[in-house]
């Protein structure tokens, strides 16, 4: 049984013209001469490299579908009758006391200098993509009256438009940081935090120095990869002076647009578009340390990793490495991931899946916990969209975990936000929203308590925002309903024993006790004491 069905997905823009496919190749089972299309093999013949990605760029996020032996699902959350732990000290359990709008769902990472969040999420890297540059203040501002942390991604000042660098190459100005950092503060009220994401092109550009000079930024998080492709950062430019352009600023760009036979496919209007890559990074012990070291000599107060779904080594590495280090947050990124622009065969068939990487996260952060060493606090993520799997996640991790990046979960709704608001104001409300209302304040249900705490000041607060903000109370009220049916009152006092195994094989993996034998011998203690009083 294949796990995908390669060769073709909506991602691409593919189909396979006959019901019947070849389950490993995904080529229909009857190929036949003529067919006027359209599987990925079909179109690759004559668009090539187009079809690794999924598109349109720029108007959509892909996640890749393939359907992993384990994962979440294959765990349940313990429920109980009896206990409530984490309560406010001097607070007596009760019925009264004990009650699912009192569950504590905020959350703080950070060695020594932490940081607080309403909520357990923060969103994924939102760098250079289009996706994200047209959507950053529904993004940014609702993520800030959410009480929550953003992460601005790479490359976002190599692809500024109106970059103005130095006479050493450095960046002296970047309008697009700028706007994206201010965005997040005019909202920010202490709760979560803007940091900035570099790759090996951001660091050769000086944006550390220019985040810190310019924006007093104190997070600055370093990137070793993501969940999504194990190469650099990717866009897409569809001009050919852009691409010029942003080969000059030290990026490799593809096909070479310095070549005179590529100019030449441009201007006929074969090659219609442009891809920038980031570079590989070489991870070393000592290189890690010194720049670790460098970015606190220019200000900065936490650092931050984030990190991918490579394999056993580099994971250790990350965490030992991390915890020698005292970085800040570790966040790891499960394959599949989610992508504004990633090659849709990597996506598939690349890397560690969450479940099996967090499985080895919590091995290997328990392994230094028992010899005494201190590990950073850790960030999971890679395929994360409701409060369910939170809750696993961070039990599965306890009590390492301490919250979990969600990508394209909180990217939703700021995009449905966005939406709505243009069409309320072309009158074209489709009838899955006017149902609901005309009104913003029909529509959204958390509008009324926004318009309560900001006032005047919700004509700055775009629709795509109050989405976001609207998104995060359900999760929190659905994080607080499962939290208190564990008993739990607080993150801190979640734990595996919150969660059981539906399978002999999730729980040979995860490490968590299988449905039958969870809390096995507090029953049977039980059962044994009655029988003993009777005698």
């Amino acid at each position: 049984m294949n796990l995908r069905r390669p060769n073709a997905n909506e991602a691409t823009g593919t189909f396979n013209r006959s019901r019947n496919v070849v389950p490993m190749s995904g080529i229909c089972t009857r190929c036949i001469d003529g067919c006027k299309g359209g599987c990925e093999t079909w179109l690759a013949s004559f668009r090539g490299r187009e079809v690794l990605y999924p598109g349109p760029f720029g108007d959509m996020t892909a996640g890749a579908d393939k359907n992993y032996p384990l994962d979440y699902s294959h765990l349940n959350i313990q429920g109980y009758a009896v206990g409530a732990f984490g309560l406010p000290e001097g607070v007596e359990p009760g019925p009264d006391t004990s009650i699912f709008p009192n569950v504590d769902v905020s959350t703080e990472y950070g060695w020594s200098d932490k940081v607080s969040m309403k909520l357990p999420i923060f969103t994924g890297a939102l760098g250079s993509t289009d996706i994200a540059r047209k959507n950053w203040e529904h993004f940014a501002i609702g993520a800030a009256i959410s009480g929550i942390t953003i992460v601005c991604g790479e490359n976002v000042c190599g692809v500024d438009p109106e970059l103005v660098l130095d006479g050493h190459g450095q960046v002296q100005r970047s309008p697009e940081m700028d706007r994206r950092i201010e965005t997040y503060r005019r909202f920010h009220e202490g709760w979560g935090e803007i940091l900035v994401q570099m790759n090996v092109e951001d660091t050769r550009l000086g944006v550390a120095e220019y985040v810190s000079s310019r924006h007093g930024l104190e997070t600055i998080e370093l990137k070793w990869g993501q969940g999504a492709k194990c190469i650099g950062g990717e866009i897409k430019v569809d001009r050919l002076e852009r691409a010029l352009e942003l080969k000059s600023r030290g990026y490799m760009v593809q096909p070479d647009p310095g070549n005179l036979e590529v100019q030449m496919a441009y201007k006929s209007g074969a090659i219609k578009e442009f891809e920038r890559h980031s570079r590989l990074g070489f991870v070393s012990r000592d290189g890690f340390f010194d720049e670790v070291d460098r970015l606190r000599g220019l200000g900065f107060k936490r650092i931050t990793l984030k990190t991918g779904a490579y394999s056993m080594a580099e994971l250790a590495m990350a965490i030992r490495y991390g915890a020698e280090a005292k970085i800040d947050l570790l966040t790891i990124d499960g394959a599949p991931g989610g992508t504004g622009m990633s090659p849709w065969p990597m996506m598939n068939e690349w890397g560690i899946p969450t479940f099996y990487l967090q499985a080895l996260v919590y091995e290997f952060a328990t392994k230094l916990s028992r010899r005494g060493k201190k590990v950073p606090d850790i960030a999971m993520a890679g395929g994360f969209s409701t409060e369910d799997g939170v809750f696993k996640s961070i039990a599965m991790g306890a009590p390492f975990v301490k919250a979990i990046c969600m990508g394209r979960a909180l990217m939703i709704p700021g995009m449905v936000g966005k939406n709505i608001g243009k069409w309320l104001e072309k009158g074209e409300l489709p009838a899955s929203v006017s149902k609901y209302g005309s009104r913003p304040e029909e529509i959204f249900v958390s509008y009324e308590d926004l318009h309560a705490k900001y006032g005047n000041d919700m004509k700055d607060i775009p629709c795509g925002a109050v989405a976001l903000y609207t998104y995060c109370q359900k999760f929190k009220t659905g994080m607080q309903q499962l939290m208190a049916g564990s008993r739990n009152f607080r993150l801190s006092t979640v734990s595996r024993k919150d969660l059981m195994a539906l399978t002999e094989e999730a729980a040979r993996v995860s490490g968590i006790d299988y449905v039958m034998n969870a809390y096995r011998d507090e029953a049977e203690a039980i059962l044994d004491a009655w029988i003993t009083i009777s005698e």
